[in-house]
């Protein structure tokens, strides 16, 4: 699978961060897909999470 860099993709979408900026944007999108981990081999219903906001829904039934 072929990944894009931070840099690419800003720059696909015409946007060119400062060097600094981009560094602190790389630490963070490493730091991402660290927490992401490798997915592969997992049961999708394991690893699907939804947040659903109803309104007044604070209470039980």
């Amino acid at each position: 699978m072929l990944s894009l860099t931070v840099e690419q993709l800003l720059v696909s979408k015409g946007i060119s961060p400062k060097k600094e900026h981009l560094e602190i944007l790389e630490a963070r999108w490493k730091e991402m897909a660290d927490l992401r981990g490798n997915l592969d081999g997992i049961k999708i219903d394991d690893a699907d999470i939804a947040l659903k906001n109803i309104a007044g829904g604070d209470h039980v039934e």
